[in-house]
């Protein structure tokens, strides 16, 4: 591993583990599952981007096909895209192993991203130069996105091997967001075709929340510059969030350790502030995940940090 946290890599494999020893997984609980991703999914990736449908909302659109008034057109359509993208790339997963990122498959999900939205843009690599409102970087101009995607895909497969799957999704996606081939729709594109290596691994599928956009954007600014470890670290984190819901749909918490708290909550019952266990959190160094805009941890993922600290105090000593 060149950028992955050894604490955080551990957690992540072994949950991963857990979750592969339960395979094949019982179709109802696939079937419920791979729904509350799919919408949640959509709706994140869609209002990281602008889109003012809320989860509810998104949910009736997708589901029944209403139409929300008051809600533009155009966030209807995107909604409807973006899942019919990621019913593509369920697809492709379920049905081609042999499946590895390339120009075609890119261009086919943004197509599916802007299909009716941008129909005259959709999977064409853009014509013009661009700029990205709020960033210090500048995409490659328009005569170099072609040989910049071509060796990006030549940087897959020479990496395939060399990276962990985590590591090599955050740089793809960076990558992507970095060379920006298409006029619009480059994030959803990107959070899209990182699930292909992350999900042929075994991984649930992965949400950048709309709540950490903020982070999300400082993170990949951060690549921008060369310094990646923030950006796989954000990441890991989300593969690691959607494998405790997993999880927690296969294992209902049944014991008290195993409850899940919020570090104001959990604060009160170890030794750590609340502050230095947003820290914590926020680094990978214990076990937490969001729910909404709270971090949560249970009493269990403490107690380990304490005793991983306490060992590698006895070791120095």
């Amino acid at each position: 591993m060149r950028y992955l946290d050894q604490n955080l890599h551990s957690r992540i494999e072994e949950k991963l583990s857990k979750l592969n020893g339960l395979r094949p997984l019982p179709p109802t609980i696939i079937q419920k599952l791979k729904q509350q991703f799919s919408i949640e999914m959509t709706y994140n990736s869609n209002a990281i981007e602008g889109n003012s449908l809320t989860l509810k909302e998104t949910a009736w659109v997708i589901q029944d096909g209403l139409t929300i008034k008051g809600k533009p057109l155009k966030d209807h359509l995107e909604a409807k895209d973006h899942y019919e993208a990621l019913n593509y790339l369920y697809e492709t997963i379920e049905h081609d192993s042999q499946q590895t990122i390339s120009e075609v498959f890119i261009r086919t999900l943004h197509t599916l991203v802007v299909r009716e939205t941008e129909r005259e843009e959709a999977g064409v690599y853009r014509t013009t130069n661009v700029m990205i409102t709020g960033s210090d970087h500048t995409p490659p101009d328009v005569s170099q996105v072609s040989s910049a995607m071509n060796e990006l895909i030549k940087w897959v497969r020479k990496n395939q091997k060399n990276l962990h799957p985590i590591e090599q999704a955050a740089l793809l996606h960076h990558k992507i967001v970095h060379i920006h081939p298409f006029t619009d729709g480059n994030g959803r594109t990107a959070r899209l075709a990182m699930n292909l290596i992350l999900m042929h691994k075994g991984y649930p599928l992965v949400v950048v929340l709309k709540n950490d956009r903020r982070k999300y954007y400082r993170v990949l600014s951060q690549a921008d510059k060369e310094v990646y470890q923030p950006l796989i670290r954000f990441l890991a984190q989300a593969v690691e969030r959607s494998l405790n819901i997993y999880l927690k749909v296969l294992f209902p918490a049944t014991k008290k350790s195993q409850k899940y708290f919020s570090l104001s909550e959990i604060s009160k019952l170890t030794p750590y502030s609340e502050k230095y266990l947003n820290l914590l959190a926020r680094y990978g160094k214990i076990e937490a995940h969001k729910e909404k805009r709270i971090w949560v941890t249970t009493k269990a993922a403490i107690e380990r940090y304490m005793k991983e600290r306490k060992r590698k105090r006895n070791v120095t000593v």
